[in-house]
């Protein structure tokens, strides 16, 4: 009788997923090869996406694809299932899957089996029932969203540029971006710092003709590098004529206007929400235990607690911070802890496979890096604060430092050099989001409706 292999479901393809199971691949060399272990990793994208360089992206400063991995190259020992686990009964330990055959088949869904269960499945935008948001503003979580926020910013100058209606042209120069974290600040930098550039080109468009509005309800922005660095980043911005809004929200932004809290109103064709983030819609739909935030209750050697081969790290696990000197503390939902967290939850479950003891997973935080634009930036490391050029300097550094494989490294930073010595691109290819318009209206069709909140 033939022994099945025992089979290893990872759920997302993220920064946990995919360093997880490469981690996996090379603890488990001998038994992927012998048929023993069976690696699954179930994602939506057949990528993982390095979310730091999403601004860059926006910006132009790095093409979009190379701010992503491709999965199958990667782990190229692992099944990789692009799809999404909507149930998962651990008790049983099945999950209930959809990928893109089930949806061709129509299915439905189909429920696979597994040994022991990795969830890793990410965060979503945590949005909030404000009249109007999901028609009109865009989010900021992937790359998709970053290169049509590109387009959308360069559209909207060329509306600008060739109206003669001065309220659609207002409209057209508005940004307004809600969240003073660290995709909202360094989305904002980038774009506009590439808007300002993109001007030049433009015979009656001007920097100062565009107005750059930062919304956050709290009463400071960036809280991960201190509140010296945050206090500096609101004076840079404000320098750059950037109108930062501390301790304001936006309430509405029907019909293309934005009302924020503190009365002020914005007619505008760019909303971009990048106000937090909350746990996926899978961790509900388990039968695993959640603290009181939604998140899965872990333990220090990342298993989920109370329950037998079950693991999770990252944006979705509730892990201990056994370096804080203080009970119930818990590590932060960030990057810096999700890659160290990989490698400890990779190597925990190839000793758990082997019969040895789990490692306690140990981090001290080191510190944040922020960009906020071409050569400016703000950094607290280690104690060290530091700003302007040589914060830039550090922040390219640790990332593509931390960008995974050999193969990213390298296109980064050889676009890096090429945009050093050639003028940025100010081209925008929005029509690639839809494509067959141009085909259909050849054809005699009508093309696509775009979407609300599209140019």
């Amino acid at each position: 009788m033939v022994k099945e292999p025992v089979r290893i479901l990872m759920v997302g393809g993220g920064y946990v997923g995919m360093y997880t199971a490469l981690r996996l691949q090379r603890k488990l060399k001998a038994e992927l090869r012998s048929g023993e272990v069976e690696i699954v990793v179930v994602t939506p994208d057949p990528y993982m996406t390095y979310q730091p360089f999403l601004p860059e992206a926006a910006a132009g400063s790095i093409s979009p694809r190379h701010v992503v991995v491709p999965l199958r190259r990667v782990l190229d020992q692992c099944r990789i299932l692009i799809g999404e686990a909507t149930a998962i009964d651990h008790a049983k330990r099945t999950a209930t899957l959809t990928t893109l055959a089930t949806e061709e088949e129509g299915t439905g869904s189909i429920r696979m089996t597994y040994d022991e269960l990795v969830l890793a499945p990410g965060s979503i935008s945590r949005t909030l029932p404000i009249p109007g948001l999901a028609e009109y503003a865009i989010g900021f979580k992937t790359v998709e969203e970053a290169i049509g926020l590109r387009n959308h910013v360069i559209e909207q100058m060329d509306i600008a540029s060739s109206t003669r209606d001065p309220a659609i042209r207002d409209a057209a120069l508005t940004f307004v971006f809600v969240g003073g974290g660290y995709a909202g600040v360094e989305a904002l930098g980038e774009l506009e710092d590439m808007a300002r550039y993109a001007a030049r080109y433009y015979h009656n468009v001007t920097p100062a003709d565009m107005k750059w509005i930062l919304v956050e309800a709290s009463d400071r922005i960036l809280p991960e590098v201190g509140e010296e660095m945050g206090r500096y980043t609101v004076r840079e911005l404000r320098r750059r004529n950037i109108d930062v809004r501390l301790e304001t929200r936006l309430e509405s932004c029907e019909d293309r206007i934005a009302v924020l809290s503190d009365g002020a109103r914005f007619p505008t064709r760019t909303v971009v929400w990048t106000a937090g983030v909350k746990p996926h819609p899978i961790l509900a739909a388990s039968d695993l235990p959640l603290n009181e935030r939604g998140r899965l209750k872990c333990t220090a050697e990342l298993t989920i607690e109370g329950v037998e081969h079950a693991w999770a790290a990252g944006d979705a696990a509730a892990v201990p911070d056994v370096t804080a000197g203080e009970p119930g503390r818990e590590t932060a939902p960030n990057a810096q802890h999700a890659v160290r967290q990989a490698k400890t939850l990779g190597d925990n479950i190839a000793r758990s496979l082997h019969g040895q003891p789990l490692e306690t997973y140990a981090h001290s935080y080191a510190g944040s890096v922020a960009s906020l634009g071409l050569h400016k930036g703000v950094a607290h490391v280690y104690g060290r604060k530091l700003k302007g050029y040589p914060a830039w300097f550090m922040h390219r550094v640790y990332h593509l430092s931390r960008v995974p494989t050999f193969n990213r490294k390298a296109r980064v930073l050889a676009e890096w050099t090429l945009s050093g010595l050639f003028k940025r691109e100010i081209v925008s290819l929005g029509s690639l989001e839809h494509p067959r318009a141009e085909f259909e209206l050849a054809a005699g069709g009508k093309p696509p409706h775009h979407p609300k909140g599209s140019s």
